[in-house]
């Protein structure tokens, strides 16, 4: 049997179509990715979740937050929005998922990273998208 999507559609992209205008810059994913391998682990591999403050975990995901964000704009300062999601949580040995629907332009990015230890665990979602 095959299924229907009550007719709701993404609109077509419009990456084929032939503009006069320079090509629009690229977001640098993989400098942004190498950073974030570095800055989470660097702010939580000594963290352990019953020692930990509430307050703490509040501070850490508004550092992790900002200190991404503020690479993404050095990465890329003109032309992008900026989205950040930070999730820190007690591990419990407990499974998890997690999935994005979008739809991109191309040169829209969506970049997550994940760490762990034996305590907690924090996700961080990066999301740049063209202004214009």
């Amino acid at each position: 049997m095959m299924s229907t999507t009550l007719g709701l559609r993404s609109p077509v992209s419009r990456s084929g179509a032939v503009s006069p205008q320079v090509p629009r810059p690229a977001f640098d994913t993989e400098a942004l990715r190498a950073y974030v391998k570095k800055l989470l682990p660097a702010t939580l591999s000594h963290a352990v979740w019953p020692h930990i403050e509430r307050d703490q975990v509040k501070v850490w995901m508004k550092e992790i937050g900002e200190r991404v964000k503020e690479r993404m704009v050095e990465v890329q300062p003109h032309g992008f929005k900026y989205m950040v999601l930070v999730q820190i949580t007690e591990n419990l040995g407990q499974g998890g998922r997690s999935h994005l629907v979008s739809h991109w332009e191309d040169g829209d990015v969506c970049l997550n990273e994940l760490f762990f230890n034996d305590s907690l665990f924090c996700t961080c979602t990066a999301i740049a998208v063209r202004a214009s």
